[in-house]
């Protein structure tokens, strides 16, 4: 097997910039997507991104031509394009990387989206507790302002495009599409029920489209180098880069970016340097939404449809390594925990289902739980994953059904001790 190595396309630009200066960004090759894009029709580009393949980095995995396609052909007044960096999942930094390190290539994915869908307003939603993403970005949308590369006939070509950063509701739910939308029109950050879809109604009523900043970040390069360069690179189902934040009982807690067909181990052994404190016990990738995996399935490559096919999540690229000197139930219970103070209330299957299962985990610890316990736990989140309004309810149970699944021996010896 080949040696694992980093593939910067989203970073490309990390640390090798002054962040605000629009001068350094322009001599390494910025804003030549956006020239490029202007010239083109919007179904050009929407083929460009159905060849390249690329589907979202925020967690649902979605094609992003597909999502660009719904709303595309719409005439309507108003058009919106939102970015959606409210990353709210523990062990999850990648965008604010992007968005300090390198303002402007947001920038100019945003205004290639904005052009495409006929959108001439974009809203940045920044998670509350990044006060100085959102001062680089303000910067830089002023700086890009003034030299003519956002505003009032960019480039003379007649297109507008203006943006707008705005701080997010410090509420993990707000990482949800529509609960954006709800926060940005001044209310109470809860997911809406689906249909409508945002692509039809929106923001105001009006068609909006929502990408993560990863996802975006993307999108320069596809045009400078073709989709076809874009797909040729990682999984084929699942095809580019994608960074991965790692945190835990690993050596090296750092950040990288690689092709989607890198495997989990070479994430934690080549780039995180291996466990430390003890041996390895299990991994949760995606965040606190994410699945505890074993030792077992590390040879598993990183990309969307491999990751769910074992019954994980890719999710935001967030790998947690939990090694043996830990009791791996409590992490669970903890876990378990989080969801019942970050669920909006909206839904009964979330709001009920959240508790009831972190019920469940601390009788599990205390050792008062039974196998039926355990078969209703199950149940249970069953039911969430299919009935929830959004994501967070749907993905909630994830990591209690993972651990059953793959970790079911602990759960037994807790239960039969008693």
């Amino acid at each position: 097997m080949a040696y694992a190595k980093e593939q910067r396309l989203v970073l490309n630009n990390y640390d090798k910039i002054n962040p605000t200066s629009i001068d350094e960004y322009v001599i390494r090759g910025g804003f030549r997507a956006l020239r490029k894009a202007l010239s083109m029709s919007s179904a050009e580009i929407i083929q460009e991104l159905k060849i390249s393949g690329l589907r979202g980095r925020g967690g649902a995995g979605f094609p992003t031509w597909l999502k660009w396609s719904f709303t595309a052909p719409i005439e309507v007044d108003q058009k919106y394009i939102i970015c959606n960096a409210d990353e709210g999942e523990p062990g999850t930094y990648k965008d604010r990387l992007i968005m300090d390190k390198d303002p402007y290539l947001l920038i100019e994915a945003m205004t290639i989206a904005g052009f495409t869908l006929g959108a001439t307003k974009g809203y940045i939603y920044v998670r509350g507790e990044y006060p100085h993403s959102q001062k680089i970005l303000n910067t830089a949308i002023a700086n890009a302002k003034m030299a003519g590369m956002m505003g009032n006939n960019i480039f003379g070509s007649g297109f507008d495009f203006n943006l707008q950063v705005f701080s997010g509701a410090f509420a993990f739910v707000c990482g949800e599409e529509t609960a954006i939308i709800e926060s940005i029109e001044g209310k109470r950050g809860e997911p809406r029920i689906r249909p409508p879809y945002p692509g039809v109604v929106g923001l105001w009523g009006k068609p909006t489209v929502i990408n993560n900043v990863e996802t975006l970040a993307n999108i320069p390069a596809i045009i400078n180098n073709g989709g076809r360069w874009f797909a040729n690179i990682g999984a084929i189902k699942y095809p580019g880069t994608k960074i991965m934040t790692l945190s835990g009982d690993v050596a090296n807690k750092t950040f990288v970016e690689v092709p989607t067909d890198t495997t989990l181990y070479d994430i934690i052994y080549t780039f995180g340097g291996g466990v430390v404190g003890g041996n390895f016990q299990a991994v949760q990738v995606g965040g606190n939404s994410g699945g505890l995996l074993p030792a077992s399935l590390l040879e598993t490559a990183i990309d969307f449809d491999s990751m769910q096919a074992i019954g994980g999540s890719l999710g935001t690229g967030a790998v947690f390594v939990i090694n043996d000197r830990h009791d791996l139930l409590d992490v669970v219970k903890n876990v378990a925990h989080f969801f019942t103070e970050e669920s909006c209330g909206k839904c009964t299957p979330c709001r009920e289902g959240c508790q009831r299962l972190y019920d469940f985990m601390n009788k599990v610890c205390e050792g008062e739980a039974t196998a039926k316990d355990l078969q209703i736990a199950a149940g249970l989140a069953r039911v969430m994953n299919k009935t929830a309004l959004c994501g967070l309810g749907q993905a909630a149970p994830t990591p209690v059904q993972t651990a059953i699944k793959f970790f079911g021996k602990k759960f037994e010896e807790r239960i039969n001790a008693k």
